[in-house]
């Protein structure tokens, strides 16, 4: 429920710069005051053992117990192992042969493009040649409220369907932008994806899309729920990415399970549990990713892949041990039954925040000759993994590296993390003094003191009290992913390059409540409006952050704020003032006698410090540029084929600094007319690229931020780019309810 984040973007330059420097300055503060605290607690009531580390860490819970087994890893017995381990690619004989694939490319019905999430187009009106020529031929606003929308609409028959800023999915003329019907449904439909089926001849069209805890079914025609299906058109399935339809199946993605339900009556027909079979006591244990990035199918085999996120919590490993198999993975299973045929991960034991974010892309490329049916999955650290889509194995080899042990009390990394070098790594992996920006001596000088006492290094574990800092907390790639075409083999990716400064407190987390006794009236309220998101343990759910030791972190008028507004994705909770209180009581663990048994029962644990970005003393990125990029990589070689700054800080600019790119949210989409478009820069921008060079042909400026990819499509002849541009999310900044739609003057369509 509540997000300890300091809010970002909105204002003058100046403005944001002096609100930079006080957000800084009051951060230090709070962490110094929280470190010397922690420190006292642990001086008064812990003795310290042989590394002058308290002896009351467990490492399952963070709870205060006396567990010998809360040790430091032995860097001994890890340099004992070989340093690499080398995996071989796929031998020509076990890659899979290309079918070819009849998905019409013309059409836009789900939010990625396509079935294999191409976001590739086929039309080509609208070209290298004519594209500066561009105009916005309509505007549509729902003038229901003002949010961000992370959703691509599908378009189909001339309809474009949407979600809107008030929760709505609504229908509109896809010509010029007129309402033709709109919906409610309980919750936030399609977060980050729908999709329009057009029917098998016995059953009719259907727009499916998640929101709430429900999957919708609804006819495009009417916007009227779907008879028959589940119960007045829903079933009880989550998530926030767009399903997948497979002939009599329907795929859905719901945080950690992967379901399958009847197509016409929207019976469960089969789960997979990314989390698999906890083991005895570790029940409430969160073991390993969700589903938050997205998901392909391969509709010729009947195989759907879904793309997995980091065990929780983020930047603590020791109530999520090993190896967290499906955790940062691509899964692929089969569409019918939902059993499982292969799971590649990246990242072993995450404790970084390095997900899986972005779904997957299925291609064809050439490889050893032939053409190949493979997966491409984009990630956080900005690598590409290419695998064969049958079995998942490597197209190109790579190699496991040793890595570095744990430097916090009971926790344990995983011995070995991978390196590859093809495809070629899209952004940069890690951050050194050699990348402290250079943009000016002040502003070097600012980063150099906050990194003055950090770790840095390539997998680089977390040591309580100390920073840590590193690459890509927001990618390399994120949710909107990549782009694919056909044609040519090519990827197109937008990536963010700015590195992030975390440090990992013990901290007190509360007093340990009695089981046997009654909830209290704050921990109802707090299950009834928190636990869905934030988990009845408060340890957070997919990207929920954890809400143990609140009142290290925040006052009580922070919190109210919160609650009252929302903050990022977190929408406002509609909660009366007297119960509101009782719900901050709970949080702050202050709704029971305070008494000298419960102070001695208190629990401590480790907690970081939100997600602090490493900026210089402008707000602008503490590294060198560039910050943001859109890349092209060529699946066929595995080599990039072009890299051109993302985004432009015009005020740096102006003063003759090369451009820089910015942090951006908002993923391509390409075309057969040579173009590939791109938006979710800082400038509000949408941009036009040729896709073989990377050369900027055209850009026009946006009403609010597009932090989605944007959708191509037909209508009469003439071809429209739309776009939601709503601004908002994790680049902050004012919020709209508006969709953008650009064509041609009539006079070329």
């Amino acid at each position: 429920m509540v997000h300890a984040h300091l809010p970002t973007g909105g204002g003058a330059p100046h403005v944001r710069r002096m609100k930079r420097k006080l957000y800084a300055a009051v951060f230090a503060v709070l962490l110094i005051a929280a470190s010397l605290g922690a420190y006292r607690i642990v001086k008064r009531r812990h003795a310290a053992d042989e590394f002058g580390r308290p002896a009351s860490l467990h490492p399952g819970s963070g709870s205060a117990s006396a567990d010998p087994s809360a040790k430091l890893e032995d860097p001994l017995q890890r340099d004992s192992l070989p340093e690499y381990q080398d995996i071989p690619a796929a031998t020509t004989a076990e890659l899979t042969p290309a079918i070819p694939t009849d998905e019409n490319r013309e059409n836009w019905l789900r939010s990625q493009g396509d079935n294999e999430d191409s976001r590739y187009s086929s039309l080509a009106r609208i070209n290298c040649e004519n594209v500066n020529r561009l105009q916005v031929a309509w505007t549509y606003r729902s003038r229901d409220g003002a949010a961000n929308i992370q959703c691509t609409p599908v378009i189909a028959n001339g309809v474009m369907y949407v979600p809107t800023a008030g929760n709505y999915i609504a229908a509109v003329n896809a010509a010029n932008g007129s309402e033709i019907w709109r919906f409610k449904p309980a919750g936030h439909p399609a977060q980050r994806g729908l999709v329009y089926w057009p029917g098998n001849g016995t059953l009719g069209a259907r727009l499916f899309f998640t929101s709430g805890a429900y999957l919708f079914a609804l006819d495009p025609k009417t916007g009227h729920p779907v008879a028959g299906f589940g119960t007045n058109g829903k079933v009880s399935s989550g998530g926030v990415v767009a399903p997948a339809v497979y002939r009599d199946v329907i795929v859905v993605a719901n945080w950690n399970v992967i379901l399958g339900y009847d197509l016409a009556t929207g019976r469960q027909l089969w789960k997979f549990d990314v989390l698999g079979v906890p083991a005895p006591g570790q029940e409430d244990v969160d073991r390993g990713g969700n589903d938050w990035g997205g998901m392909a199918l391969d509709a010729k085999r009947g195989i759907v892949y879904a793309s997995t996120g980091s065990p929780h919590p983020n930047f603590l490993g020791l109530d999520h041990p090993g190896r967290n198999e499906h955790a940062n993975c691509v899964i692929a299973l089969e569409a019918r039954t939902g059993r499982l045929l292969w799971s590649f991960q990246e990242i072993r034991h995450d404790i970084w925040d390095l997900d899986i974010p972005a779904p997957p892309n299925l291609v064809t490329v050439m490889h050893d000759g032939k053409r190949v049916d493979a997966v491409a999955q984009v990630t956080k650290i900005g690598n590409t993994l290419l695998l064969d889509r049958v079995t998942g194995k490597p197209l190109f080899p790579y190699r496991l590296r040793r890595a570095p042990v744990s430097k916090l009390p009971g926790e344990a990394t995983y011995p070995y993390q991978p390196v590859f070098d093809l495809p070629q790594p899209f952004a940069r992996q890690v951050f050194t003094r050699d990348e402290v920006t250079d943009l000016s001596a002040s502003a070097h000088a600012f980063v150099e003191k906050q990194i003055a006492a950090a770790n840095f290094g390539w997998f680089q574990p977390f040591e309580p009290g100390k920073p840590t800092a590193y690459f890509n907390v927001h990618g390399g790639a994120q949710w909107t992913g990549a782009a694919f075409d056909p044609s040519t083999g090519w990827l197109y990716v937008s990536a963010n390059e700015l590195p992030w400064i975390m440090t990992v407190m013990r901290v007190r987390a509360g007093v340990a409540r009695d089981p046997n006794q009654p909830p209290t009236a704050g921990e109802t309220a707090y299950r009834q409006f928190c636990a869905g998101c934030h988990g009845n343990n408060r340890k957070g759910i997919g990207m929920a952050s954890p809400l143990l030791g609140l009142g290290n972190r925040m006052l009580d008028d922070e919190a109210i704020e919160i609650v009252r507004n929302g903050r990022n994705a977190m929408p406002p909770v509609d909660i009366a003032p007297d119960q509101r209180q009782k719900l901050l009581d709970f949080l702050f663990d202050r709704d029971f006698p305070q008494t000298a048994a419960s102070d001695a029962n208190a629990r401590y644990t480790y907690l970081p410090n939100g997600y602090p970005k490493l900026l210089d003393d402008q707000g602008y990125p503490g590294c060198k540029p560039p910050w943001g990029t859109l890349n092209a990589i060529d699946l066929n070689t595995g080599k990039i084929a072009w890299k051109v700054p993302l985004g432009e800080y015009e005020a740096l600019t102006r003063l003759g600094v090369p451009k820089t790119g910015t942090e951006n949210f908002g993923g391509a989409s390409v075309t057969a007319g040579g173009l590939v478009f791109c938006a979710g820069t800082r400038d509000l921008k949408i941009r036009a690229f040729d896709k073989k060079s990377g050369r900027e042909l055209w850009s026009s400026k946006l009403p609010f931020g597009g932090f989605a990819p944007p959708a191509t499509y037909q209508v009469n002849g003439r071809q429209y780019i739309v776009i939601a541009a709503t601004g908002g999310g994790k680049l902050g900044g004012p919020t709209g309810d508006t969709y953008v739609a650009f064509a041609l003057p009539d006079s070329i369509k």
